[in-house]
């Protein structure tokens, strides 16, 4: 009889867990280690949205809600949506509710990707997509952004759209960028807005981190080419709700009413409850994200000047809290080897650059979504293996 483990999908022996869990995983058991890894918000959830969501249980609500979500945190998604960014959505048509921004990605790629489709991506970028393509038999496609600061430029973009033809069925931007921090200002949005538009392409653009950009306000592509965007959100980064998974899909309604079958199918439907803590977020917390930005500006600017000083060349991240940062000559320059030694070392984790694409090797990401006495603690170990390592 053929083994059953050789009977699944052959696609998902192309996919594995992400080197990001998978280091996380291998450094956890270290006695004494100080983890800079995940994109885990260090705040916890707002006050009066933990009250909103234990109103919830005590009411009951405790039962699915209809699939694209409940009407009345769709009406709270549509007007923060327009009262942070000017964009406007109907909220029974072209919004979704989904199980964060991750089943958000899943459902939207999986409605439109065929075998043979292709799906370009700027990297390096945050590997939660690439998995998903290759399940639907589709080839992901990279546009390395090394050689200009982290940006993806619209003469990159048409060239890759020219040079991969018919086949490319999507495109996937992340600003503020997973796992440099770097985002786009709106006369970039626009150009490549500019160059989308004049292809048939899907504009996936993953914009969880928006509430998260220090030195502008955001711009969403969704703005120039509503028609072609799938705009993906959610609360998880914007108000420390990690854990109660929401999410939103904006799109127009013809795009909308096929995503909502493999959104269905998937999940049925988000937590009632998180969904009733969500109104109270998107409404009355409007603005909550402006405390947590300022704190993670100030954890900003404190790590990248000490790995500035230490040698390492960074892009000084303009949103997120994320730092990329290239490892000095003189080191090790697998990033692998770099973080692991690190890790043993001087019980130091950070996340190997090469977890977000093979662009980026020879890189670090450290995730200062940590209180400033650990970033302090951190950046001491750093310089100790740096002193001592060279």
């Amino acid at each position: 009889m053929q083994p059953l483990t050789e009977r699944f999908n052959q696609q998902v022996y192309k996919i594995a867990v992400s080197l990001i869990r998978q280091f996380d995983e291998r450094v956890s058991g270290i006695d004494g280690m100080l983890k800079l890894t995940l994109g885990e918000p260090d705040f916890n959830t707002p006050e009066h949205v933990k009250e909103a969501g234990r109103q919830a249980i005590t009411e009951n609500f405790s039962h699915y809600s209809g699939m694209a979500g409940l009407t009345d945190v769709r009406e709270a998604a549509a007007y923060y949506l327009k009262e942070r960014y000017g964009l406007s959505y109907h909220p029974q048509k072209e919004i979704l509710v989904t199980v964060g921004a991750t089943e958000a990605i899943s459902a939207a790629l999986l409605s439109m990707l065929e075998a043979g489709d292709k799906v370009l991506l700027p990297a390096p970028i945050y590997p939660g997509y690439e998995p998903v393509i290759t399940l639907a038999g589709a080839e992901a496609v990279y546009m390395d952004t090394t050689n200009n600061g982290f940006v993806l430029s619209p003469e990159v973009l048409e060239t890759t759209l020219q040079e991969q033809g018919d086949k490319v069925k999507a495109v996937i931007l992340n600003y503020p960028s997973n796992p440099t921090g770097v985002t786009y200002n709106r006369e970039e949005v626009q150009a490549l807005a500019e160059v989308l538009k004049k292809y048939p392409v899907f504009v996936i653009s993953d914009e969880v981190y928006s509430e998260l950009s220090y030195d502008q306000t955001h711009v969403s592509i969704a703005e120039f080419i509503p028609e072609q965007t799938i705009l993906i959100n959610g609360l998880s980064k914007s108000h420390a709700m990690t854990g109660w998974r929401i999410g939103f899909i904006f799109a127009p309604e013809s795009l909308t009413a096929q995503i909502i079958k493999v959104h269905q199918y998937l999940v049925t439907a988000a937590s009632t409850i998180s969904q009733k803590a969500a109104v109270e977020a998107l409404t009355a917390g409007l603005l909550d994200a402006a405390v947590m930005k300022e704190e993670y500006r100030k954890r900003r600017d404190f790590v990248y000047d000490e790995m500035s000083q230490l040698g390492f060349e960074v892009a000084k991240p303009a949103g997120a809290f994320y730092l990329f940062a290239k490892i000095p000559a003189g080191y090790l320059q697998d990033s692998m080897a770099f973080c692991v030694d690190l890790a043993e070392k001087n019980k130091l984790a950070v996340i190997p650059g090469v977890a977000f694409g093979i662009e980026g090797e020879g890189y670090v990401r450290v995730s200062y979504a940590a209180e400033m006495a650990s970033l302090k603690e951190a950046m001491t170990r750093l310089a100790a293996y740096m002193a001592n390592t060279k």
